[in-house]
């Protein structure tokens, strides 16, 4: 599976931030149930390659990728942890070369973008979309760079989603709205499915991919 069909398989996907590798599964099974299989774990706690380690190996439907992936040492220990793709918040050759899995390269401007275009990276993630232009912005790159589509993330909402959605240029859009922090220390799984139902329902079907 490429990394577009990966990213292709929900509208929305959740970045997430896991403190305890125990809550990881059950966060990650929540989320699918709901119908949201495509999960990024950001790298960002020290539970977070054992959390992707069990989500890769417990979670029946998930497609589990690392983010946060700064270094190369750090794309090669996610990989081997069971990262089906990679997200950074920046363009690092160092890490595209080191990807034993597929990047996602954050970018944040048209040379950006161009420079990960050039490395092979035809899918970008658009951080932090909202402070550098949002929608505006994304729809300004679709004449100039029409290869590049994008995962925009960064002050993505369930309120400012579908308007992100709509554009051709959008892949999926990342948020973390579908994990609160409160919930998951709870453990209140069913409201997470509940919230992982809604976002799974933001796309606007066929009529998008054509627009």
């Amino acid at each position: 599976m490429t990394l577009e069909q990966m990213l292709g398989l929900a509208p929305v996907v959740p970045v997430l931030v896991i403190e305890d590798a125990a809550s990881a599964a059950p966060l990650a099974r929540a989320l699918v149930e709901g119908g949201l299989p495509v999960l990024e774990i950001t790298l960002r706690t020290p539970a977070a390659l054992d959390a992707l380690r069990r989500i890769a190996g417990e979670v029946e439907g998930a497609v589990v990728g690392a983010g946060t992936v700064l270094t190369p040492a750090q794309a090669e220990a996610a990989a081997r942890a069971g990262a089906r793709f990679l997200v950074s918040p920046g363009f690092s050759p160092q890490v595209s070369r080191a990807a034993l899995a597929p990047l996602l390269p954050g970018v944040a401007t048209p040379t950006e973008a161009l420079a990960a275009l050039e490395a092979g990276h035809a899918l970008c993630k658009l951080f932090p979309v909202e402070a550098v232009g949002g929608r505006a912005l994304l729809k300004a790159l679709q004449s100039p760079l029409p290869q590049v589509r994008f995962c925009p993330t960064g002050g993505i909402t369930e309120a400012n989603a579908p308007a992100y959605l709509e554009l051709s240029n959008v892949v999926c859009v990342g948020g973390s709205w579908v994990a609160p922090s409160d919930a998951v220390a709870a453990g209140d799984w069913a409201r997470i499915t509940a919230l992982a139902r809604r976002a799974a329902g933001l796309r606007g079907g066929a009529s998008r991919r054509t627009a």
